[in-house]
């Protein structure tokens, strides 16, 4: 008598930081007779998100080829466009990457949803129209052509005076110094940060000689400048750097989603409405320490990649759920190349006095990026794993057979 049975099918889509590290994860803590895992992303390469300001101003980043970051894992990439999921019947729809072709379905029994985020216009008028964005690889390379161009002397503002805000704009002025660079924030520059981290951070946009125009709630953006309620400001070129937006797909399932869109999940980031759907990084609504939404983050996002991973690899396996909650340690802002600002922050994400500044903050955040980079590659963080079988009865079907 044998045993016919189906592999436990996990499709992954979004292969940013966190899906692929849920996938890579997921290859090396479970045994590929048992289980198939399928990572859906229209790119080939992986996207260091965390480097779009580099690449926006000319420097060229190492490339990330997925097959050779999976190579012998077992994950298999289908390069495509996510167009739409039944979460009742189970099957993820999509495209080829470029988005022609017939349609396709690919039928799960485990999604993993990292679909992340985009730029957030907030409905600004002529922002869409008007502004640049650097949340991703292609409008970074958009950017750097754009800026390419400029003559010098030419107006650069930047609109958001959030984490990527402050690192466009102080990557901006140290590349291209011939430039007038201005940030435009909403509050004070830098008030998340401790007193030291605000000092030094005032000391650097001095140094680079950006305008920091504080308070300023930006109305509309036209091609040459951004309006707002105190005036005009020129901008050749506007960077929109105000939040992220995430991907609208989950909102037109019948999934639970949140009212901007995510969805929330309990502590193994499954989802609250469907428990075969697992959403991790910016799609989540995860709730971290006091209760307190994880924001939409790299150093958030990787972690609830690997909760997702080993509470799936747990599940079918019969072993031991995670009970890990994800937490804050510090916020790693570049500051150009030679200056960098590491702010010490409690679990919850809120400063604390200590902060690290200059060179070896520098230094700090490009060993942080290095790492992540790092991590997705090597998702269980070098050390060694042990593939476990997953029961047939939590796995799939099994039909006997004569």
């Amino acid at each position: 008598m044998q045993q016919n049975i189906q592999r436990h099918r996990v499709v992954v889509i979004g292969a940013g930081y966190t899906g692929a590290s849920a996938a890579g994860r997921l290859a090396r803590r479970l045994r590929s007779e048992d289980v198939s895992i399928t990572l859906v992303n229209a790119e080939p390469d992986f996207v260091e998100r965390v480097r779009m300001h580099q690449l926006a101003v000319g420097q060229d980043l190492r490339p990330r080829p997925f097959h050779r970051m999976f190579a012998g894992t077992g994950v298999r990439l289908k390069l495509a466009k996510v167009t739409g999921i039944d979460v009742d019947r189970g099957t993820v729809s999509v495209t080829d990457a470029n988005g022609a072709g017939q349609p396709d379905d690919l039928e799960y029994d485990t999604l993993v949803y990292a679909l992340g985020s985009a730029w957030n216009t907030r409905g600004v008028p002529g922002a869409t129209e008007h502004a640049h964005e650097i949340a991703g690889r292609e409008g970074a390379l958009r950017l750097r052509d754009r800026l390419a161009a400029l003559a010098p002397g030419s107006p650069v503002t930047v609109v958001g005076g959030g984490l990527t805000g402050v690192e466009a704009a102080t990557e901006l002025a140290e590349a291209r110094p011939d430039l007038d660079v201005s940030l435009v924030a909403r509050g004070g520059l830098g008030d998340w940060l401790s007193p030291k981290g605000a000092r030094h951070l005032r000391k650097v946009f001095g140094d680079l000689r950006i305008t920091a125009h504080e308070h300023t709630a930006v109305t509309a953006v036209e091609a040459d400048r951004v309006i707002t309620a105190a005036g005009d400001i020129p901008a050749a070129v506007t960077v929109w750097t105000t939040g992220f937006a995430v991907h609208p797909i989950a909102r037109a399932t019948a999934l639970e989603t949140t009212d901007d869109g995510r969805i929330p999940v309990d502590g193994t980031m499954r989802s609250t409405s469907h428990p075969d759907v697992y959403a991790i990084g910016d799609a989540a609504l995860v709730a971290g320490p006091g209760g307190k939404p994880l924001r939409m983050s790299c150093a958030s996002g990787v972690p609830t990649a690997w909760q997702a991973a080993d509470a799936i690899a747990a599940r079918l396996t019969g072993g031991k759920l995670p009970t890990t909650a994800p937490r804050y340690f510090n916020q790693c802002v570049s500051l150009g190349r030679k200056e960098g600002l590491i702010q010490y922050v409690t679990a919850d994400d809120r400063a604390v006095s200590a902060a690290l500044t200059g060179r070896v903050a520098a230094l700090y955040k490009e060993l942080v990026c290095k790492g992540a980079a790092w991590g997705v590659a090597n998702p269980t963080m070098g050390l060694p794993t042990r593939r476990r079988r997953v029961t047939a009865q939590r796995a799939g079907a099994t039909a006997p057979t004569a």
